[in-house]
């Protein structure tokens, strides 16, 4: 019995003791590698014909122009791969095939590693603008690695082939 006792005393002084500076150390490094930076806005480049020609990016799909950006496109939603330009670099997506199908065998949602992609169009309110050519109101969502909405723009989506 007077063992337990001992063994209790010395707990409790364990814990009423301050921390040490390495444990200090310790608990501050934890709690910083826990904290989560905020989102960076996302500045995506212009995917003009000498990208799409470069890269090969030529069939069906939807191409994405915000509003007030004129009428260059900054995102491709293509059957099977989606594609941005971030730091002057063309990102390629995965198109999630689960996703809503769009006009065109486009996709609503592309995932890569750091970026994922949402295009949402209002299909209801498209305008044929040419032959086999449709423009619907639409909105570009990207999102970085940890889930943060990085860009989020409306403009419009021009699908076709």
């Amino acid at each position: 019995m007077r063992s337990l006792a001992l063994t209790l005393v010395a707990v409790l002084a364990a814990c009423s003791s301050e921390p040490t500076e390495e444990e200090r150390a310790a608990a501050v490094a934890e709690v910083e590698a826990h904290q989560t930076p905020p989102a960076q806005p996302l500045e995506l480049g212009a995917i003009r014909y000498r990208e799409i020609e470069k890269h090969e990016l030529y069939g069906a799909g939807c191409s994405f122009a915000p509003t007030g950006g004129g009428l260059a496109a900054v995102a491709l939603a293509m059957p099977d791969t989606g594609h941005i330009i971030v730091d002057g670099e063309m990102l390629t997506l995965a198109a999630d095939k689960g996703s809503v199908e769009l006009p065109y065998l486009a996709r609503s949602k592309y995932d890569g590693t750091e970026h994922s992609m949402v295009l949402d169009l209002d299909q209801d309110a498209g305008e044929e603008v040419g032959a086999e050519v449709s423009d619907y109101p639409a909105t570009l969502t990207i999102r970085n690695a940890r889930d943060q909405i990085v860009y989020n723009q409306s403009g419009i989506a021009q699908c076709g082939v």
